[in-house]
């Protein structure tokens, strides 16, 4: 009798990471629309260290020894297979969706290629060197370690952030945000709290401009980063009997992170609102436990014995402002040396390499 199958659409870090650690147990197939994987917070600092950019797009050609990475954009999912644009069929006993989500450029790709994310980059970099003055719209984690980043590499600029917010980080305990704070305006860049811009041109891009605060007041930038959270893509997941929109355009699950009527159909990630946030940290959660699950079903095990899903209650959150200073919530406030060594100085690049087969470094 052969091997189970599973077919996982995405190659994120839910699709990437299940799709590895079940290689061995089912037959694997991971439907992916792009070429290689790209780091996204790696990204933000490729923004001021451009020969970064190489170390952090990783070809899916070393991922997985017996299962196959397929190139193609997902177009439906039955109970029983995932059908891709060209109108090959991938029959499945189990389906993982993790489409992800998008962000404005440059710091995730925006469409398939690869070579067009590499471009992108390259221009905002080379723009950013340049500019004088910098807003930043969103004091999230890319935001915040953005203005980081940039303070930290390129002092002298005229650097602004921007939140609508009366803290920053304000679901988390008060020292973390008034700690980031305090290191930001170290570093040299102003914060704006409590205001929201009125007038964003673009969502998609920086752009040379100004912003429109509450408050009236304007603030003019050489570029204006419209930093402002992700949105899931998950059209193709809301197309299956039973599924029910959540918040922020998610898909709710029952216990078992099945969405729809299909209860062999999974999700993960940012599409998933199983109560965890947009972010790596929950990848982190969720896929042990979608590995152990499957694991278990594979070898027989009936889904409803198993244990459910239980997301964060407060995940952990890390957050360099550069490569040396930063702040981080690990179940408490911590600083400098534990938020460099766990992300600040080489914002886990070797781990990731590792896992497609590539060494730690580019040489």
């Amino acid at each position: 009798m052969g091997k189970k199958k599973i077919v996982i659409v995405g190659g994120g870090y839910v699709g990437f990471e299940v799709a590895q650690k079940l290689d061995a147990v089912a037959d694997v197939t991971l439907i992916e629309q792009r070429e290689a994987f790209v780091q996204p917070p790696a990204a933000i600092r490729s923004l001021v260290q451009p020969e970064l950019l190489e170390q952090i797009i990783l070809p899916y050609d070393g991922l997985l020894k017996s299962g196959r990475v397929v190139r193609g954009r997902a177009v439906s999912v039955a109970e029983d297979a995932v059908t891709v644009e060209n109108g090959d069929r991938y029959v499945a006993d189990y389906i993982v969706i993790a489409t992800g989500s998008t962000y404005a450029a440059p710091f995730k790709p925006a469409g398939d290629s690869i070579e067009d994310f590499r471009q992108t980059s390259a221009d905002v970099a080379a723009r950013l060197k340049t500019a004088e003055t910098v807003v930043i719209v969103g004091a999230g984690a890319v935001g915040t370690e953005l203005a980081g980043e940039i303070a930290s590499a390129q002092p002298g600029k005229k650097i602004t952030l921007i939140s609508s917010d009366d803290t920053l980080f304000p679901m988390y305990p008060a020292k973390l945000g008034a700690n980031l704070e305090r290191k930001l305006k170290k570093l040299g860049v102003t914060v704006v709290l409590g205001q929201r811009v009125q007038d964003l041109q673009r969502l998609d891009q920086p752009y040379e401009g100004s912003v429109t605060l509450a408050d009236g007041s304007e603030i003019a930038g050489d570029m204006i980063f419209p930093v402002i959270g992700s949105r899931p893509q998950a059209t193709l997941i809301k197309s299956l009997p039973g599924v029910q929109e959540g918040t922020l355009g998610r898909v709710r699950t029952d216990g078992w992170l099945r969405p729809s009527d299909y209860a062999n159909v999974f999700v993960a990630g940012d599409i998933a609102d199983v109560g965890d946030g947009m972010t790596i940290v929950a990848t982190a959660r969720q896929n042990p436990w979608l590995v152990k699950t499957l694991k278990a079903l594979v070898a027989g095990e009936t889904v409803e014995k198993l244990k459910p899903y239980s997301p964060w209650k407060k995940a952990p959150i890390l957050v360099p402002l550069g490569p040396i200073v930063g702040n981080s919530w690990l179940f408490t406030t911590v600083g400098d040396r534990i938020t460099r060594m766990m992300k600040g100085k080489e914002l886990f690049i070797p781990k990731y390499r590792k896992a497609f087969g590539m060494s730690a470094r580019a040489k």
